[in-house]
């Protein structure tokens, strides 16, 4: 999760958000690179004495700057594309997780081990504990397996939610009517936060999200209790 003087993305813990960073430092640079030249080419202007009085057009000046920034775009279109297509990539989940929003709590199903279902609501302030953090810990956290495949589905029960955990890069509207889908790969344990991001009503921030990473053998022993 962020803290104090994190002005930047957070540490990914999947390999989908790791090529998001890597874009981010792609497109960044390019804009700094794009940002100095006109600054530099705007600031000497002020400076430059000379007058051609006999200048009435330039086609090559034109064609310059009408096909460089078409080659810079394709420079930033194309990896953005690659990554467009990974994110929706879906590779043989080994567990499948079913996420519904409402206001203001999120539910979830397991539907690959006997129906497991549980409500996720956030903690209150006054029955936090010490060492928990302020409209972001949950009562139930959902519980998933590290260096696995998951499959996420995410709905709605009465108006537009977005289920959003910054650190894997993933982000999915739940829509009332409509079943989302996508993967991520969490490649470290952990605990990852994340909130609804849609404006679903006045206190839409205050919807956590907690996933607790466990290696695989926890993660059974986990299922196994709540099947008992």
């Amino acid at each position: 999760m962020s803290t104090w003087a994190n002005l930047g993305l957070q540490d990914s813990a999947s390999p989908l958000m790791e090529q998001l960073i890597f874009f981010h430092d792609h497109a960044l640079l390019i804009l700094v690179m794009i940002t100095v030249l006109v600054g530099y080419l705007m600031f000497m202007l002020f400076f430059n004495n000379y007058v051609n009085r006999f200048l009435l057009h330039g086609q090559l000046i034109e064609m310059i700057w009408t096909i460089l920034p078409a080659i810079i775009l394709l420079f930033i279109a194309l990896p953005s594309l690659r990554l467009l297509y990974l994110l929706d990539e879906i590779n043989e989940p080994s567990v499948t997780l079913k996420s519904i929003g409402h206001q203001w709590y999120w539910s979830y199903e397991y539907s690959d081990f006997f129906n497991i279902e549980f409500d996720s609501y956030m903690i209150p302030t006054n029955e936090l504990a010490t060492d928990g953090f302020r409209l972001l810990d949950v009562d139930n956290r959902v519980v998933l397996p590290m260096t696995s495949q998951i499959r996420i589905l995410v709905t709605a029960a009465d108006v537009i939610h977005s289920w959003t955990i910054p650190a894997l890069g993933v982000k999915v509207d739940g829509t009332p009517g409509r079943l989302n889908q996508t993967n991520f790969f969490i490649n470290r344990p952990g605990l990852f936060y994340g909130q609804c991001s849609e404006i679903c009503g006045a206190n839409h921030s205050f919807m956590p999200i907690v996933i607790e990473s466990v290696p695989v053998n926890y993660f059974i022993k986990w299922i196994s209790n709540n099947n008992s």
